[in-house]
């Protein structure tokens, strides 16, 4: 079996582009992958047509050492530009070797160790009355896992970091009180606090309040989550721009962390997420992987929960309380199917989930920027 073509699709899906990919094959099986960088969906396409260049005859089985070819048959290797490339690229062979082989993905990676995913759920509504009746409302629908987002999320112009712990705070205490000691519940700060701000925002809060903070500040600096993780007991949940195991390392082996937001789509497919997951395992951490895309990156993570034993939850965008259209069942007429709060692992061969092709050749690429986020003295903060 050889590649005959990579095709890519960037395609606005809801509100969120997704950048699809295809790899055919001489025999007619084709693989479906997806990359994670959002919003530079181009950048991606330039590395895919680079990579394209030697793909284009090679052995779509030979999936591990092709990772390893894409990675380093350039001398500036690595970088989450290529890495979502690699990403993309890695899911569809895995796609098209489950195909060729007659076995669902999860069986190339060891085996089904549970046949339901469990999932979490985000309460979109920014802290207030509507977020705990949200938030009421998964919990009887029997979700167990439930995320929340700070005041100030859902800006498209200013962001002040402190006037939204002030106010995301008693928050949280509230819907603690509410929602009972069961469910597990979090929040995702995207990144936007410094040290000091996200331990103010986690002091301010009675222990055991919340069950996981997420990106409270950005990943660059190590030594920066070492810092807050002596002045906070609440758990972090973050990784989810890491772009390989190097960016993973000195958080598993300093054990900063308790949850990886691993993003199969962004840190380089299967090949390289079933590394950190075994790596995790080692130190008690648990996936808890990022799937804020469509359904190639459900399907992928969904295999790649399934086979491994240090899994907590996966990310869900189309719960009772949000649905963003990502799952759009005219692009994707063949996808992993939610009951509850669970995805059910496919047993078909492959990733199982389909495109529909001319359908989404007739859709046009748009650009699509997330708000570039100031604070009030007129400086630029993080989205």
């Amino acid at each position: 079996m050889k590649i005959t073509a990579i095709h890519c699709f960037p395609i606005l899906v809801g509100w969120r582009n997704q950048l699809l990919i295809k790899v055919e094959t001489d025999e007619g099986v084709y693989g479906w992958g997806e990359s994670g960088l959002s919003g530079r969906e181009r950048a991606v396409i330039g590395a895919i047509d680079h990579y394209r260049e030697f793909l284009i005859g090679r052995d779509p089985m030979q999936a591990g050492a092709l990772w390893q070819e894409l990675y380093r048959s350039q001398y500036f290797e690595g970088g989450r530009v290529l890495s979502a490339a690699i990403s993309a690229i890695d899911i569809a062979l895995y796609d098209i070797k489950g195909k060729a082989l007659g076995v669902p993905v999860y069986q190339l990676l060891g085996g089904r160790q549970r046949d339901r995913i469990p999932a979490f759920a985000t309460a979109p509504a920014e802290p207030g009355p509507e977020m705990i009746e949200q938030a009421k409302q998964l919990q009887d629908a029997g979700w167990s896992c439930i995320r929340f987002v700070p005041t100030g999320q859902n800006a498209t112009d200013c962001f002040e970091p402190r006037e939204s712990i002030a106010k995301t705070a008693p928050w949280m205490v509230r819907a603690r009180e509410v929602l009972g000691p069961e469910v597990a519940l979090g929040i995702d700060y995207h990144h936007r606090l410094s040290v000091a701000e996200a331990a103010a925002f986690c002091q301010r809060m009675p222990s055991g309040t919340l069950d996981f903070i997420e990106e409270p500040i950005r990943d660059e600096t190590p030594s920066a989550y070492e810092s807050l993780r002596q002045l906070t007991d609440v758990p972090f949940a973050i990784g989810e721009e890491f772009s390989s195991k190097w960016q993973f390392l000195p958080y598993i082996e300093r054990n900063l962390h308790q949850f990886n937001r691993l993003d199969i789509c962004n840190v380089g497919g299967f090949t390289e997420a079933m590394k950190v997951a075994g790596w995790s395992e080692a130190h008690y951490v648990d996936l808890m992987p990022h799937n804020p895309l469509g359904p190639i990156c459900t399907a992928a993570s969904v295999h790649l929960a399934a086979s491994i034993p240090n899994f907590a939850w996966l990310e869900c965008r189309s719960s009772p309380v949000e649905q963003l259209g990502f799952d759009n069942t005219e692009i994707f007429p063949v996808q992993v199917s939610l009951q509850g709060s669970a995805y059910v692992v496919p047993d078909v061969p492959g990733l199982g989930v389909d495109v529909d092709e001319n359908y989404v050749r007739s859709l046009n690429f748009r650009f699509s920027e997330p708000p570039h986020l100031r604070r009030r003295d007129g400086s630029y903060t993080n989205w």
